[in-house]
């Protein structure tokens, strides 16, 4: 653990070159991991998927997705990416192998393979990495409001536990995602949170008539608090997703037309 540096909040530039993705947010500096918080700059896809969407399933151009994934594979070389289909729940899936193409039904992914990177993909919801640097387990998990009020982040922490982490010992990652000043949601969903959550309740305000606005990653840290995790360890990285629209993919801002997909991963380094 003497080895892990926690930069939260900071970038760095992952590569100088203008032909390769530039600019990644990262929470940690350790030789042990591999991780980053993608933007959309980078790459060569165009219109809504400007410019580096890695999401291969929205529609965009072929040849341009296969060129920003040959871009990621330069920047992060040796890494094996596995992705989900996420559907906005609270399933965990253990990964125990390179798994190719498949994308299971999930909306988290835990491993203690080196070499696979858990790639999460976003445009408003929350990107939550996770770490125990001591026991070697790394987490990706997706929250949006549907997944937040299932709780899957403590759905990830028990399948981290399960391969052997300990929650005191993980460190908890919130990666760019739309923000308290941006996240208007229908009064009626708020006062659900309320019920279900009552966390949820120190981290909303009222907004227009009938809406109110509810801060998603305040409420994840606090699950993730409620999950075993100390707070100090857990980091908010990145700005609102909508706000920063011309630096992140944000359905919100696009006004849910289709866009491209930001993309967070976590990987253990690969061995040798």
């Amino acid at each position: 653990m003497d080895d892990v540096v926690d930069l939260a909040p900071a970038a760095f530039a992952a590569s100088t070159a203008l032909s390769e993705p530039r600019i990644t947010l990262q929470a940690w500096r350790s030789p042990a991991i591999a991780h980053g918080f993608m933007g959309r700059q980078g790459g060569v896809s165009e219109g809504a998927f400007a410019t580096l969407n890695l999401a291969r399933w929205v529609n965009d151009d072929h040849p341009a997705v296969t060129e920003n994934w040959r871009r990621w594979h330069s920047t992060f070389p040796g890494l094996k990416p596995v992705c989900l289909n996420q559907v906005h729940a609270n399933d965990v899936w253990t990964v125990e192998s390179d798994q190719g193409d498949l994308r299971p039904a999930a909306d988290g992914m835990v491993t203690t393979v080196p070499g696979v990177a858990l790639c999460i993909f976003t445009a408003d919801c929350v990107p939550i990495l996770l770490v125990d640097f001591e026991r070697g387990v790394v987490g990706a998990l997706h929250s949006g409001w549907r997944g937040t009020l299932a709780n899957i982040a403590a759905a990830g922490v028990r399948a981290m536990v399960a391969l052997g982490a300990r929650p005191a010992a993980m460190r908890a990652a919130l990666g760019p995602a739309i923000g308290f000043c941006c996240f208007e949601v229908d009064a009626t969903l708020a006062e659900r949170f309320a019920a279900e959550l009552p966390e949820s309740r120190a981290h909303a305000r009222p907004g227009r008539r009938g809406k109110a606005h509810l801060d998603l990653r305040a409420i994840i840290s606090e699950q993730l608090a409620q999950a075993g995790l100390d707070t100090i360890r857990v980091a908010t990285i990145g700005p609102c997703t909508h706000c920063a629209n011309d630096r992140y993919f944000s359905r919100r801002a696009a006004q849910s037309s289709v866009t491209g997909l930001q993309m967070s991963f976590v990987a253990l380094q690969p061995r040798g």
